[in-house]
């Protein structure tokens, strides 16, 4: 009974369970820690806190003490008695306290505690178990017996009496030990099956987790890829509004000094303008005629030739040179260029050369990168996809999506760049650039640049500042665009035109060698 009463004393008068982080106001009453900051809470603006327990009052939110000593009371509690606190079930006959029960005897329908069950009855019929509040699941409904055998067909507990005489006399039984061991080698091969399941989704949820951590990482490159991309844009403007800027202050500059210099000369010709008005002035005002007719001519003192050659020279002030603030200004565009397809995330493959299209004085390195330009006929078989021009096509095509690719030419002097249908002639009319089934950026022996299409040139500045060059293709939008990878790169020309057949990529070369300076890359929002 001790045990019961100290059961008790450990009891929070709000929740009504053992302390749980027990703490004590200035009265001297405990509670757990949660329960007074509840109703402290609930008390917050009336102006007024009260101990739940005697409802002593204070002005002030009271400051809330740790407990020690109870606290450790608990704990050596909970600790000696643990599985008789977990259960929540009490001995039925204490009756003045709740005291844990150890046991429940299904025969009696009741739990004891360790004192009750010193005194109970050892006799087989009263069966115990662990404490239990389902005791009258242990009995039969109809015969008030215990449960002793388990019917196989009806897959119900049953008693004595029921095997003999009631319903279930007849049917096939098991005992119930006999009947649970099955269920729990059943439930045993669930269980496995469950276990190799859950050992599934643990893998699962491995892969995906390494899967999210390799997304953060490729998220982290692109997003320092993508800043670093707009660093290099912002520099560019930078650079580039300098650049403009400068070039109109010195337009603006030199068209001043012009203006000035035309001011000043000016001036001095209103001078003279003045002292000629001065003793025309003079004249008309004597009284002696022969004074007035020996004068010079008038004619002499108006100058109008004189004054068409100054309104001459101020025509021929230029203003500022808009076409060449706008040819500096074409740089942004290209810089507009590189930010339309530079925002797209690269997915690398590969692209390499068809041996069987090469011409006969085509040469392809062993790794199908380079096409090579020999003076020795290579004797390649006779096929129908092969070349008579010294040219060659890529071995796969491009039907869909947006993609680019890169060519070095700096060992070339005479090249062919572009992309075609595999449907191009093999023989006459073969040369990309040459028909209406390839398009191609194009340098010719004498330096000059041009881009090619059904034999229509359009001639490109001599100027390209670099030897490595891309090709870029959008195949939906109909354009395919020729960059010259220079710092900032450099726009040369797009073609737009409705593809009706996968694009290959395609080279042709006359002395020296072009190389394929990378895979293709597969543009991707």
């Amino acid at each position: 009974m001790a045990s019961a009463d100290l059961r008790q004393e450990l009891d929070c008068s709000i929740c009504l369970n053992i302390y749980t982080d027990p703490v004590t106001l200035r009265c001297g009453h405990n509670f757990c820690r949660v329960c007074i900051d509840r109703v402290l809470d609930t008390q917050e603006g009336s102006g007024v806190y009260t101990c739940p327990e005697c409802r002593s009052e204070c002005q002030e939110r009271p400051a809330l003490i740790r407990n020690i000593t109870l606290c450790n009371i608990v704990g050596s509690f909970l600790f000696t008695r643990p599985d008789q606190e977990e259960t929540g079930i009490f001995c039925t006959y204490c009756i003045h306290s709740t005291v844990p029960a150890a046991k429940s005897c299904l025969l009696c329908e009741a739990s004891l505690c360790d004192n009750h069950l010193r005194v109970h009855s050892k006799s087989a019929e009263h069966v115990l178990s662990d404490p239990t509040t389902s005791l009258g699941n242990r009995k039969c409904s109809v015969h008030k017996e215990l449960f002793k055998y388990y019917c196989t067909e009806d897959a119900a507990c049953i008693c004595v009496s029921c095997c003999l005489i009631g319903e279930h006399r007849g049917h096939q039984m098991e005992s119930l030990d006999e009947a649970s061991e099955k269920k729990k080698e059943k439930l045993r091969n669930v269980l496995q099956k469950l276990t190799t399941k859950r050992e599934e989704t643990e893998k699962r949820v491995q892969r995906l987790q390494e899967r999210r951590r390799e997304d953060q990482k490729k998220a982290a490159s692109v997003t320092e890829t993508v800043t670093a991309f707009f660093r290099d844009i912002r520099r560019q403007l930078e650079d580039l509004e300098k650049r403009v800027l400068s070039e109109i202050s010195r337009q603006e500059e030199s068209v001043s000094l012009s203006v000035s210099d035309l001011i000043q000369q000016l001036e001095i010709k209103k001078d003279e303008l003045s002292r000629k008005m001065r003793h025309i002035e003079e004249l008309c005002n004597m009284s002696d005629p022969v004074t007035v007719l020996q004068e010079p001519d008038t004619r002499d003192l108006c100058d109008t030739e004189d004054r068409e050659r100054h309104d001459d020279q101020v025509h021929g002030v230029g203003d500022l040179d808009v076409g060449l603030i706008s040819e500096k200004l074409q740089i942004l565009s290209d810089i507009i260029t590189c930010i339309n397809i530079g925002i797209y995330v690269q997915e690398a493959t590969d692209i390499l050369l068809d041996v069987n299209t090469a011409g006969n004085n085509i040469l392809i390195s062993g790794d199908r990168k380079t096409a090579s330009c020999s003076d020795i006929n290579q004797n390649h078989p006779e096929t129908p996809e092969r070349f008579q021009l010294p040219q060659v096509i890529s071995t796969r095509g491009f039907s869909s999506g947006r993609h680019y690719w890169e060519v070095d030419v700096s060992k070339s002097v005479i090249w062919r760049v572009g992309m075609c249908y595999p449907s191009i002639d093999r023989r006459d009319q073969s040369g990309i650039g040459d028909n209406n089934k390839s398009w191609c950026l194009c340098r010719r022996y004498n330096n000059h640049y041009s881009v090619r299409h059904d034999s229509k040139l359009i001639r490109l500045p001599d100027n390209i500042p670099s030897d490595r060059l891309r090709i870029y293709l959008d195949y939906e939008a109909g354009q395919m665009s020729f960059y010259a990878l220079c710092d900032p790169i450099r726009h040369l020309h797009t073609f737009t035109a409705t593809f009706t057949e996968p694009l290959h990529a395609a080279l042709w070369v006359v002395g020296g060698c072009i190389k394929i300076s990378g895979g293709v890359r597969k543009w991707k929002k």
